[in-house]
């Protein structure tokens, strides 16, 4: 952490397809070992499959399904005298994003179709239906907050 300046963040330059910074942050987040050709691939593959089986356009589907997994609340731990608190606090709009992109890609990674297009499209599409893995992280995550909405007093 630095002790003079505060840092500004970089928002990553937009896809040259979609002109969208979110799918760059997407593509970003879907790579691994520096594979961006392989990443982009998948990822315009699967907007695509979208396209085919929703009838919307796929960027609008992506977009709206990363929508309906953004998380409004979280629980924190929080230590007061010995005890350990799970407080409810509000997610910041970068994390809410950063969580839902994670999400998305974590539980594609996790389902049983033949290539990773054809499970992040099956991903894309179920949240976007608000259904699926990740809309049910985030209804887990809101019930957590909900559960402990008593501790709310010691947020800081």
């Amino acid at each position: 952490m630095p002790r003079r300046k505060v840092i500004a963040r970089r928002e990553p330059a937009p896809d040259p397809r979609f002109d969208s910074p979110l799918v760059t942050k997407f593509i970003n987040c879907l790579m691994v070992s520096g594979k961006r050709s392989t990443a982009e691939q998948i990822f315009y593959n699967s907007v695509r499959i979208c396209e085919e089986k929703g009838g919307e356009s796929g960027i609008s589907i992506f977009k709206q399904a990363v929508a309906n997994v953004k998380p409004v609340l979280e629980v924190k731990s929080r230590r007061v005298g010995g005890a350990t608190y799970q407080v409810p606090v509000e997610v910041r709009p970068d994390r809410r994003t950063a969580l839902a992109i994670r999400w998305l890609i974590d539980f594609s990674r996790e389902r049983s179709e033949q290539t990773m297009e054809e499970c992040l499209a099956g991903e894309f599409l179920a949240a976007w239906k608000n259904e699926g893995n990740a809309i049910r992280k985030k209804r887990d995550v809101h019930k957590m907050a909900e559960a402990n909405k008593a501790f709310a007093h010691y947020r800081w």
